[in-house]
């Protein structure tokens, strides 16, 4: 070997030493051996940090903005509901469930997937009397099996795509990985329903929760629109009461009736007084195409009470300052009143928070007492919980200016029908273009960025935070390295050995060889890195061999999406590790079969897909 192939590895052993290590993290570990190789010489440094405009990297990024949009609109939300049925059996709701983190998974951000999935977990744990941890290991492993069916399901594909495009062969088509990956996923989704969750341990459920805000009591408006309209008091009970959420209070014509008859209908421009947690809040609005009373337009009562207390002058400027903000960011925040806040004993009305603040009070929650007066008249306390909705700036102000403490943030969605409509457009139509060939993944998707941005699908505040930036530091420094291994031969070198010495020569066994070397490597490291290293190296090989490197190259897309044997080896693995309750040791009892499954069942399906 020449030198430079001898520090490529060195760099490479020492890089994969550091990564299972675990004492740093990925993107730093990623940068050290960047700035090694172009201190050794094996990168230029004009084309250090090239890697941070490569398509695959721009991809990555601008799909978890798109995924974010899909989330905070609540369209992901509303997708879960009609999906999921209200009253599964244990084979139903596991593979519901599972599905449908697959399905998500192909077209947004897995771990984004994950998250958005993990109460509808929860509460099915809690339906079907198993323990957390057995319905969210298949969850996590479900959103990474969907993860591997489509080019834009997780980083390995962009990536692989993006080696076979600098190859001299084109770029891997949106759909080209699902005859083998959407197969893998099915069965591997089947098995785990069927079979697999019997595999996962028992465990008690760490408690994660920062918190216990306790139910809100808030005002919903009944449009013409509603499904609940027609319903009974108590039929509309029946509905919502999985998420336990109760109606205490109904106003109609300006007259608030408590406790209200249960035999009671349900009429358009009634207002519902719910008693309900944030999260079991938002399902009723979206299930029954509900409004929150405080979040829309003022009425004429409201409005005629407002002008009666604003002053001239100096008021206008107010309010026409809160209409400009409006137009900013708007946040969910949960504040607490302590008994020097000076809000104790006044309204929203009082404190006249639509013109002065432009800030909407959605809910408030009272621990042991349940308020009689409405919500805008309602006289507040000390130790009540307010649910403020407004621009991020200006809650801060009203924070600052009353002595409020904010809650430790959480995420809280409320769902916009209009807006969550547009956020999947906006993602439908850049996977169509993609699909179509009419532009590159990075330029279709930096265009539905743009669209996002312009239409506030992602709050502007989110559009950084909504990028995983340590994965993209990642991507963008090894990209180069992988480049080193290539000009300085060191990748054939490898694929030599591993064809000659392990392979002895047989393309199959050194398909299987590349599939089970990147499965073992994703374990232990971040499933991108892993991609990168192996993709010049599968290459390689395929040359060696003079056989076709798109099997050798799915071969790595598909290893690299299955983690399933440790808590570190996907992100989804570790998010499970507290709620549910496992250890590390606990992984490899599901994820052990379910990997000797993907081998079993990919190496015949890329050798008929993707001939030799």
């Amino acid at each position: 070997m020449t030198t430079p192939q001898i520090l490529i590895f060195a760099i490479l052993f020492a890089t994969m030493a550091l990564f299972l290590w675990g004492r740093f993290r990925h993107d730093i570990v990623a940068l050290l051996a960047l700035m090694a190789c172009v201190v050794g010489g094996l990168v230029p440094p004009a084309d250090a940090f090239a890697g941070f405009g490569h398509p695959a990297v721009i991809t990555v990024a601008c799909v978890l903005v798109l995924s974010q949009g899909l989330q905070s609109t609540g369209a992901v939300d509303w997708l879960a509901r009609t999906v999921l049925p209200r009253e599964p059996g244990r084979l139903t709701g596991m593979a519901m469930l599972m599905g449908l983190g697959a399905l998500l998974s192909g077209f947004m951000n897995n771990v984004g997937a994950m998250a958005l999935l993990m109460p509808v977990a929860l509460q099915l744990s809690r339906r079907l009397h198993m323990s957390p941890g057995q319905v969210l290991m298949p969850l996590a492993f479900g959103t990474i099996l969907g993860g591997m069916t489509t080019l834009i399901g997780t980083p390995p594909n962009l990536i692989v795509s993006g080696f076979r495009a600098e190859a001299g062969l084109g770029h891997f088509a949106m759909f080209d990985f699902a005859p083998v990956g959407l197969a893998v996923a099915v069965l591997g989704v089947a098995f785990v329903a069927l079979i697999g969750w019997r595999l996962v341990p028992e465990r008690k459920a760490v408690d994660t929760e920062g918190f216990e805000t306790g139910a809100y009591m808030t005002e919903v408006r009944v449009p013409e629109n509603s499904k609940a309209v027609g319903l009974t008091l108590r039929a509309f009970e029946r509905e919502i009461e999985v998420s336990e959420a109760q109606v205490v209070g109904l106003v109609r014509n300006n007259v608030r009736m408590t406790a209200p008859h249960g035999g009671r209908h349900i009429r358009a421009g009634d207002i519902l007084v719910i008693e309900a947690d944030v999260e079991a809040l938002a399902e009723a609005l979206s299930v029954f195409g509900l409004k929150l009373e405080e979040q829309g337009p003022s009425t004429a009562e409201d409005e005629e009470d407002e002008n009666a207390k604003e002053s001239p002058g100096p008021a206008q400027d107010e309010t026409d300052d809160g209409d400009s903000k409006r137009d900013e960011d708007i946040v969910l925040r949960e504040l607490v009143v302590l008994p020097s806040s000076s809000i104790v004993g006044r309204s929203a009305s009082d404190l006249r928070l639509r013109t002065r603040y432009g800030l909407n009070l959605l809910a408030v929650s009272r621990e042991g007492h349940r308020p009689k007066s409405r919500l805008r008249t309602l006289t507040l306390k000390s130790g009540d919980l307010l649910l403020m909705q407004g621009p991020a700036e200006i809650v801060s102000e009203f924070v600052n200016d009353t002595g409020c403490v904010p809650l430790g943030e959480r995420e809280l969605r409320i769902p916009d029908k209009r807006m969550a409509i547009i956020a999947s457009a906006i993602m439908l139509g850049s996977v169509g273009i993609v699909t179509a060939g009419l532009l590159p993944a990075a330029v279709a998707f930096t265009l539905g960025v743009i669209a996002s941005m312009l239409l506030r699908t992602v709050p502007l505040r989110q559009i950084y935070t909504a990028i995983d930036w340590p994965v993209i530091v990642l991507l963008a420094a090894l990209i180069p390295v992988a480049g080193a291994m290539q000009v300085t031969g060191a990748a054939d070198v490898l694929a030599q050995f591993l064809v000659n010495t392990i392979a002895q020569g047989n393309a199959v066994a050194a398909l299987a060889v590349v599939l089970v070397v990147t499965m073992c490597l994703s374990d232990v490291m971040n499933n991108a890195a892993t991609a990168a290293v192996l993709c010049p190296i599968a290459i390689g090989i395929a040359s060696t061999l003079g056989v076709n490197p798109d099997s050798f190259l799915m071969a790595v897309a598909i290893g690299a999406s299955c983690a399933f044997l440790t808590p570190i080896g996907h992100q989804n693995n570790t998010l499970i590790l507290g709620p549910g309750g496992f250890g590390f040791g606990d992984y490899w009892k599901l994820g052990l079969p379910l990997e000797i499954l993907v081998v079993g069942v990919s190496i015949p399906l890329l050798l008929i897909v993707w001939p030799l």
